[in-house]
């Protein structure tokens, strides 16, 4: 068996997101090399022989398991953080530990931190665009968003860290990731293969009878497909290890290749619901008031906001996305049919 190099602690195994840069990471070629231990609620128990038949090492806990996130992050040398990014507590004991590694070792241990556009968000509601566009080479810009947004409170802890050279950070940023991940994770039945913003819509729908739009539509969004955003989880990873990567405030990496108007989205889920049976009208209505009571007004309007940025960090280690808008919209379909089997289950 080959030495072990390096330990990495990773959250979020089981997700549609954490699971599929696990995969990545049991294939990439440094595993031969690497210790990887997974977080699994103690209600997910039952899937911890597949992880065990991968190689990969499990601790039962959530992130409400304070001292046993402090306690994994001290013993590891790489954390991956791919769930929640709201919990600050949670990321507060991470750091905690990776600040006991560093002070232990005299080493700084890599955070790779998930958060997301969400935190570029404003409160459109669907009824205009913005023609404000992040870019992650520009750290001032990006140090000008308020801590009220979603994420930041997380993404600033984080950034302290770094700044006080407990860690170095990598926050990588996803926006709507789309398509049906297939991973040996979801071929063994312990990941979630789906993502959430699309099928949300579509099951607003669904409720509605009718495919739905927040507003007008007007608002516009970035997208990445799974496998992408897979990969430059991966492309920053690798540029860590080597110390290619930018870090702290510099090292934000957004995860988009293309945008899409929410009006567009909406047309075509009403359009696949329609030819379903699922809807009355190709062409999407505006939500109502009892629409946004009966799914939740926060995970509607939230669906009518804007978040517009560009990710050109991560093209300049490597980052080589594939899949388009184009592919994205050809993607819903097959989300709706998914979609209306769980439902009808």
């Amino acid at each position: 068996m080959a030495p072990i190099d390096t330990r990495i602690f990773l959250t979020g195994a089981t997700g549609y997101l954490g699971g599929s840069v696990l995969s990545r990471l049991i294939e990439h070629p440094t595993y031969e090399h690497t210790e990887i231990w997974v977080l699994i609620r103690p209600s997910k128990e039952g899937k911890v022989p597949a992880f065990r038949s991968l190689g990969v090492k499990t601790v039962l806990g959530t992130y409400d398991d304070l001292d046993l996130l402090e306690d994994q992050a001290a013993h590891a040398d790489i954390v991956f953080a791919c769930a929640d990014a709201d919990n600050l507590p949670g990321a507060q004991a991470i750091l905690k530990g990776m600040r006991k590694k560093h002070e232990r070792t005299g080493v700084q241990p890599l955070l790779i931190h998930t958060s997301g556009t969400g935190v570029l968000i404003d409160d459109a509601k669907g009824l205009h665009p913005t023609d404000i566009i992040y870019d992650d080479m520009n750290p001032d810009q990006i140090d000008s968003l308020l801590p009220t947004q979603p994420h930041r409170n997380v993404d600033l802890a984080v950034l302290k860290a770094d700044r006080d050279h407990d860690i170095k950070s990598y926050i990588i940023l996803p926006s709507t990731v789309y398509s049906h991940t297939k991973t040996k994770l979801v071929a063994l039945g312990v990941q979630n293969p789906r993502s959430i913003q699309i099928p949300m819509l579509i099951q607003a729908g669904l409720r509605k009878g009718q495919g739905g739009v927040v507003g007008r539509g007007e608002n516009i969004w970035p997208n990445v497909h799974i496998d992408d955003v897979s990969d430059l989880f991966v492309v920053v990873y690798e540029n860590a290890l080597s110390g290619k990567a930018a870090h702290g405030r510099e090292g934000f990496y957004f995860g988009e290749n293309g945008e899409h108007k929410m009006y567009d989205v909406s047309k075509a889920i009403a359009q696949a619901l329609y030819e379903l049976g699922k809807g009355r009208s190709p062409e999407p209505e505006p939500f109502t008031q009892e629409d946004y009571e009966h799914f939740g007004r926060q995970n509607l309007e939230y669906l009518g906001t804007n978040s517009r940025c560009r990710g050109r960090r991560g093209r300049l280690l490597g980052w080589k996305p594939k899949y388009t808008t184009e592919d994205m919209f050809k993607s819903i379909n097959l989300e709706a049919e998914y979609v209306i089997q769980r439902e009808e289950a």
